[in-house]
């Protein structure tokens, strides 16, 4: 086997020097030792068949696995594990699991361990749930198998809430699946008594089905079709008038009336069409809610994210693993190779490089020097690092996006309830139209007038209008999450299509964000190094980019008294002495010449110039954006020379310098005043009242912008590319949620009438209402391949240009 072949377990290239092992007689090559004795140990257990059945490869084992023993800690089971018959339960992540054949190689190579009662491995979510006995069995035993072959476990955060969504689901299973079998039934007995054309079935016969019926019906009715009847019990105690209403009171009067047709002797029946309506409403509800778990994945890959344990190291040099609960701020974390930073932090000793694409959607791994920050959940590549906690827990960046994601999709937003609300005038005109039909039957053919009325409720249940709105919103929520924006507000989405305009600032947003420190010149009274100081020690705890271009001046003076003035500069005294550092009209009085000048109470002290370059993706999302039909603006706190010269490079026309947050604003004012629809994008810092008065807008992605909640929109990463793919994921929202309306609407409009003159049995109008409601949910799931993928950034950014950062 030549060095270019891929491993026989996990298909990476091998090295130069790979290892080699026989398997059922033949010699295969390994990119690594782990990788050669998890195929050992899979052929050992005559589990081979793992290799024929799967569909993709499996993940690398590795060389160096992770310590295991801590997993046996009561303070970790007593956390994350439940009491369960002859032992615990406790519901682990791998995102080793690549096909169902990875399930089945968990399922059988963890539950022949000795002490396991139970274990279940879901290759869609990566959970991998064990029940076991520990006076039999550890549990690091257990996982240590995982890992040894290639599915490393991680903590599953909100487990009761997961373990409540899987038992919910699997009641609606059950619930499924009895009402198929009483469906069937029904409507073979009920066959056998529409056939009887002639009415020379004897009555003891039609009795006898009628009953038989009764008693597959009863179950359906009651117990699978429970859910319609409890939500019929909730809208009627608040008053309100739903989709649950008509469901449930349709089953109930079908029910009803045939049991009394079955007491009585009546010549009609409607069984089967109560059966029916329970059934297929209950699979297209099961399929909205299929479509609302598409963006619940994101949570799960943020919880993956995060660790069981960190590495933290002692006074003395060596270290010690400890759960994640008992890691604070100030301690020092070691991160292995491969693994995840376990909190936000800084990073000490040398340079590293850590993925981030989880958090930022970048696809290539970012480097990091001493000092920089990281985050917790990024993944440290090519060699090991020391990180200086500061945030734990739920403060931590990774916690932030987890609840940004929550948020954004229990949000309801008014295009949803504007749906519910005219699915509830309609349900009440549907029953004043149900009054009206059934008095015109009465009279001219009595005999059909229940039945006419009730193929009308069913038919028309506005099952597909009520699903029109939320089936498609759940299913972007889960794309935009995947393109790495996050909607925070109710309606984001919904303002979001309809822009017209986009308004861009520039530091932070279209510039790169990282001032560098050109030059200090005319030095007053100071040297150039005590002039860095100075600024230094003004910008020690400021978030503005700006405090990035002194972040190397080593250990600058504590500033006391600080106080920033949002778009001119920031003040404060230093060593006993008062300072101004900003634009040159804030600090010196002066002209503005597009410089950062330094001021103390005498006068002019140094005057620095920055500079900052553009994003590396900016000028293909400024195109992008043009090709979407969008007016673009650069609306700036920067000297005029450089807004325009910074504009010109991107091919923006309308740029407008030395704007303060209030000029943004009433630009975004004007621009309204005159019927366009403005999405303002800014990096969360000092543009809070245009972030604010916009009609929607986007805040870039560090750390600011994820608390700031000024925005509609939030990034998970500083990429720029991401905002046009969400602008074209919003108009195909906009334009599905209008099909689904449209069809909703015009369905029942055509099948109110055909019902109502008695061309619809009530059996068909159940097909008909449940195929209704399926077009409706497939044609919102198509968004989720309807969405587009960002670009990551892979160029560059350009060379710095000159330039004032204002705030």
């Amino acid at each position: 086997m030549n060095a270019t072949a891929a491993c026989h377990h996990c298909g990476e290239p091998l090295p130069r020097s790979p290892a080699w092992a026989e398997l059922d007689g033949v010699r295969h090559g390994f990119c690594c030792t782990g990788c050669a004795a998890a195929a050992q140990w899979i052929g050992q257990a005559r589990l081979q068949d793992y290799y024929r059945l799967r569909s993709e490869p499996a993940a690398r084992v590795g060389t160096e696995l992770p310590e295991m023993a801590l997993w046996d800690r009561e303070d970790l089971l007593a956390g994350h594990t439940r009491q369960v018959e002859g032992g615990r339960e406790i519901t682990v992540l791998t995102d080793g699991m690549r096909c169902a054949a990875c399930a089945w190689l968990i399922d059988r190579a963890v539950g022949r361990e000795p002490g396991v009662h139970e274990i279940s491995a879901n290759a869609i979510t990566g959970r991998i749930r064990i029940a076991w006995d520990p006076a039999r069995v550890r549990l690091s035993r257990l996982l240590a198998r995982l890992a040894a072959l290639g599915y490393r476990p991680y903590l599953a955060t909100g487990e009761a809430r997961e373990r409540a969504r899987r038992n919910e689901r699997n009641r609606a299973l059950v619930r499924i699946g009895i009402a198929g079998i009483g469906s069937m039934q029904a409507m073979m007995f009920a066959e056998a008594l529409y056939l009887d054309f002639n009415g020379t079935m004897p009555l003891p016969t039609r009795d006898f089905f009628r009953w038989i019926t009764f008693l597959v019906s009863t179950p359906v009715v009651f117990w699978a079709g429970w859910p319609f009847i409890a939500g019929a019990l909730r809208e009627l105690r608040h008053l309100r008038l739903g989709m649950d209403t008509l469901v449930a009171g349709s089953t109930l009067l079908a029910w009803v009336a045939s049991v009394w047709g079955t007491v009585t002797g009546a010549e009609h029946v409607w069984y089967d069409a109560a059966v029916m309506f329970v059934f297929l409403l209950l699979v297209a509800r099961q399929l909205e809610q299929r479509a609302r778990g598409i963006a619940s994945a994101q949570v799960d890959a943020l919880a993956r994210a995060r660790p069981a344990f960190a590495t933290r190291e002692r006074d003395d040099g060596g270290r010690e693993p400890v759960p994640l609960a008992l890691l604070a701020p100030g301690d020092v974390a070691w991160v292995a190779v491969g693994e995840p930073v376990p909190a936000d932090g800084i990073l000490l000793d040398a340079d590293a490089r850590f993925e981030e694409a989880l958090l930022t959607g970048e696809s290539t791994a970012v480097d990091k020097r001493a000092g920089e920050p990281v985050y917790a959940g990024t993944a440290c590549r090519e060699h090991p690092a020391r990180v200086r906690v500061t945030r734990v827990g739920d403060d931590t960046r990774l916690a932030e996006l987890a609840r940004l994601v929550e948020q954004a999709q229990a949000q309801r937003p008014p295009l949803a309830r504007s749906a519910e609300k005219i699915a509830s005038g309609f349900v009440a005109g549907l029953l004043l139209a149900a009054v009206a039909v059934y008095a015109w039957w009465r009279v001219h053919d009595p005999s059909r007038a229940f039945e006419v009325v009730l193929a009308l409720l069913v038919v028309s249940c506005p099952c597909a209008l009520s699903l029109a709105v939320p089936a498609a919103l759940a299913t972007a929520h889960g794309a935009l999450a995947r393109l790495g924006v996050l909607a925070v507000r109710p309606g984001a989405l919904d303002r979001l299509a309809q822009a017209t305009d986009v308004v861009f600032d520039k530091t932070g947003t279209l510039g790169d964000g990282r001032p560098r420190l050109l030059s200090v010149d005319q030095c007053r009274g100071l040297d150039e190094d005590q002039a860095r100081r100075i600024a230094a020690a003004l910008e020690r705890d400021s978030r503005h980019p700006l405090a990035m271009a002194f972040a190397a001046v080593d250990d600058p003076p504590q500033a006391q008294a600080v106080r920033a003035v949002a778009g001119r500069g920031i003040e404060g005294v230093v060593e006993g002495r008062h300072y101004r550092l900003g634009q040159a009209g804030y600090a010196t009085g002066g002209g503005d010449d597009g410089a950062l000048w330094l001021a103390g109470g005498d006068g002019a002290r140094a005057r620095f110039v920055v500079a900052e370059g553009e994003r590396a993706d900016a000028a293909r999302a400024v195109d992008r954006l043009r090709g979407l039909g969008l007016r673009l603006h650069l609306s700036s706190g920067d000297a005029a020379r450089n807004v325009q010269a910074f504009a010109a490079r991107l091919g923006i026309a309308d740029a407008h310098a030395r704007q303060s947050p209030e000029d943004k604003l009433d630009y975004a004012r004007t621009l309204q005043a005159q019927g366009r629809v403005v999405a303002m994008v800014g990096d969360g810092l000092n543009d809070a009242p245009v972030l604010a008065g916009a009609d929607v807008s986007i805040a870039m992605g560090d750390g600011a912008s994820l608390a700031h909640r000024a925005a509609d929109l939030v990034t998970t990463g500083g990429g720029l590319l991401r905002i046009p793919a969400a602008i074209a994921l919003a108009r195909n929202t906009h334009r599905i949620i209008r099909q689904n309306l449209a069809w909703a609407l015009g369905y029942n409009l055509l099948a109110l009438p055909l019902a109502a003159a008695g061309w619809v049995t009530p059996w068909l109008a159940a097909l008909g209402m449940a195929l209704s409601s399926l077009a409706v949910t497939l044609n919102a799931l198509r968004l989720a391949r309807l969405a587009p993928e960002p670009v990551p950034a892979a160029m560059p950014a350009s060379a710095p240009v000159p330039a004032q950062v204002p705030r």
